[in-house]
């Protein structure tokens, strides 16, 4: 406690604070107890990077133990302590606090067995504290496995102190609640202990971009059974000084750089019982997903399948045809819930049909049980989500949160995301790129990493072919043609509208003078072909006029208004998902009494090693004048040190489109 006590004394008195705030040990030690406020808590205030800070954390403490029940094996005791500083409004909505519980269908479950909750305010120079009342605490049933217990404190002001203290017991030990040692708003003190038995063994995976230090990892006395001495393994993490968590474009999730601990149950070795390894090995991992009965058992129930296999394959011989057959049969007859999960909620995919819906492991799970009774070799591949973040990449099967499907078909592979209809084989939904899978062998036990990496090209072409006439009203037509992740956005968007009239007005709504009319999209249904675009167009309001000159912005509505790199420095990679191309061909007739008086000058523009281009260019011939324009981002990741020069080309972007051609007219 003494080195974590110095790390805090040394902290406050960064952050600018009082140096009466921690003259001794025993000061710091009161910040741990519920209700002890030191009157220099008040005066702390935000400064430097965080300076705008809507609050601070004052410390944030966990504690992770177990407990032995006589009935039903160990559980486990999570138990937070936390403060803030509320230093404006926008800080307020720290006083409402969520602690999510979960239960499963048997009798497991996580109870909240304390809380307790406070608000202190200084008035006339004393201390006034307002405890949680009793009609602020409120129960509500997100679904049949989820509960959240919420917690709203009173009289909450700018400049007040709020603190939480709870105490959560679970039966789920097979992953312990995690750390997560920053957040959105500074954190002065975070810090996790966690003490567990002999008899378990966890992995635990320490990931982020900012150091947290281990000052303790030891043997400790330990007693779970009356009569009985044993040992815990006891280790301490903290972290002081954390900046707020800033959030940057182009990221996977923030949360895959958040510094954090998480836990997995390895195995177990209790007295007079034989090791009992759950996941140590990934064969360990691909054996147990292959013997349950929502997993490996589930794909290899094949009566539905043998059911349905001949009217949906009708003799089809060629594999790649084949699985096309049965790949849409299931997009059409499954519709996804939006839940991502690893395995099947029934047992037989017969169930699954029956209800036309499911989870991603439900459709794709199904998928790969009718293909193996089509004597099809796909394989099931663990994903975890941009969204659920990273994988450490050792065995942890609790940091995996969906499953897909592959096949290989000659030398190239296909994977297969059967949730969305405007899938087509061989491509993933934008969450599943989080550039590697985990594909299994449900046979030999066997599996590997496989890059997930996006063969399809994404591409938007915009074509504008135009007249701008002696009013500086622009006709004519607009083709917009879309490839790869670029048509399945537009495609998606087209869906959710209720109909054509609607998609149109919100095509228009950024698009000052734009008129449309003969609005026509071709293949939108044909998922291997160009979709296709195309309107009639009358534009007005988009060029300027000044005595006989005439100023006009050719890229119109295309073009990039804003460097959405605006960091000077950047700590996490720049993630896009996919690599993609925009290509701009522009043509505009204009009058005969009009010249081009200027035109910017056009070039090329590239990142190094030939990893992204912007190239633009002006050619004049006659009365009409044509633009080109393209941008090209071929990677779909940059590290941080790539980030200046990626910076850099899209503010030349930004700097290019936005430059104007003048006309000059006859007088």
């Amino acid at each position: 406690m003494q080195k974590n006590a110095l790390k805090f004394l040394t902290l406050m008195l960064c952050i600018g604070v009082s140096t009466v705030y921690a003259q001794t040990t025993q000061t710091i030690k009161r910040e741990f107890k519920f209700g002890k406020i030191a009157p220099t808590e008040f005066e702390v205030k935000a400064t430097g990077q965080d300076s705008s800070a809507s609050a601070i954390k004052l410390f944030d403490v966990g504690d992770c133990y177990f407990e032995y029940n006589p009935t039903g094996g160990f559980i486990y005791v999570f138990e937070r302590h936390i403060r803030y500083k509320i230093l404006n409004k926008n800080g307020y909505d720290l006083a409402n606090y969520r602690v999510e519980l979960y239960r499963n269908s048997n009798s497991a479950k996580e109870d909240l067995s304390f809380m307790d909750a406070a608000t202190y305010n200084m008035v006339d120079g004393k201390m006034v504290t307002s405890k949680l009342n009793k009609d602020a605490r409120f129960t509500e049933e997100f679904d049949k496995n989820n509960v959240v217990k919420k917690f709203a404190l009173p009289n909450v002001k700018e400049g007040s102190i709020i603190e939480f203290k709870y105490k959560i017991k679970s039966d789920f030990i097979f992953t312990l609640r995690g750390w997560k040692f920053q957040s959105n708003i500074p954190t002065l003190w975070s810090e996790y202990n966690v003490k567990i038995p002999e008899y378990l063994t966890y992995k635990n995976n320490l990931s982020g971009y900012y150091q947290v230090d281990h000052p303790l990892h030891q043997n400790v006395s330990a007693s779970y059974v009356p009569g009985l001495s044993s040992t815990a393994v006891y280790d301490k993490y903290c972290a002081a000084n954390v900046p707020a968590l800033k959030e940057e474009p182009y990221v996977t999730t923030m949360d895959d750089y958040i510094p954090k601990i998480k836990f997995e149950l390895r195995a177990t070795q209790f007295p007079g019982e034989l090791y009992q390894d759950f996941n140590g090995s990934w064969s360990k991992i691909i054996n147990g997903l292959a013997q349950d009965e929502k997993f490996g058992g589930f794909i290899n129930k094949n009566s539905y399948a043998k059911s349905v296999l001949p009217g949906i394959l009708k003799g089809e011989k060629d594999t790649l045809a084949a699985v096309k057959l049965i790949f849409n049969y299931v997009k059409n007859n499954l519709k996804w819930n939006k839940e991502y999960s690893e395995y099947a909620k029934e047992t037989n995919p017969k169930s699954i049909f029956e209800k036309k819906t499911g989870s991603s492991a439900d459709i794709n799970l199904s998928l790969l049980s009718l293909l193996k009774e089509a004597k099809i070799e796909a394989y099931p591949v663990l994903i975890s989500t941009r969204e659920n973040g990273e994988h450490p990449g050792y065995p942890v099967e609790s940091a995996f949160n969906n499953i897909i499907g592959v096949t290989q078909i000659g030398n190239t592979l296909y994977f297969l995301d059967a949730t969305d209809k405007d899938l087509p084989v061989g491509m993933l939904d934008y969450e599943n790129l989080s550039h590697q899978g985990f594909y299994m062998n449900l046979k030999s036990f066997n599996g590997k990493w496989l890059s997930t990496e996006p063969s399809l090209s994404s591409e938007k072409i915009f074509v504008y072919n135009m007249t701008l006439d002696k009013e500086n009203k622009l006709t004519g037509k607009i083709n917009q043609y879309s490839k790869g992740y670029s048509a399945l956005n537009l495609r998606n968007k087209y869906r959710k509208t209720n109909n054509e009239t609607e998609f149109v007005k919100n095509f228009k709504k950024d698009k000052t003078g734009l008129e449309i009319s003969n609005y026509k999209i071709d293949n939108l249904d044909n998922l291997d072909e160009l979709l296709t675009e195309s309107m009639d167009v009358v534009i007005e309001d988009n060029v300027e006029e000044a005595g006989n000159l005439v100023y006009f912005t050719p890229l119109l509505f295309e073009r990039t208004k804003e460097n959405l790199f605006k960091l000077e420095q950047r700590k996490f990679p720049v993630d896009f998902a996919y690599p993609f191309k925009e290509s701009y061909r522009i043509t505009i007739n204009f009058p005969e009494d009009y010249e081009v008086d200027k035109l910017p000058k056009g070039g090329v523009y590239k990142l190094p090693e030939d990893n992204g281009t912007f190239t633009i260019n002006y050619v004049a011939e006659g009365k009409t004048l044509m633009v080109r324009s393209i941008i090209s981002v071929n990677k779909s990741l940059y590290t941080p040190e790539e980030y200046f020069d990626l910076k850099e080309l899209f503010k030349t972007v930004v700097e290019k489109q936005a430059e104007q051609i003048v006309f000059k007219k006859k007088v």
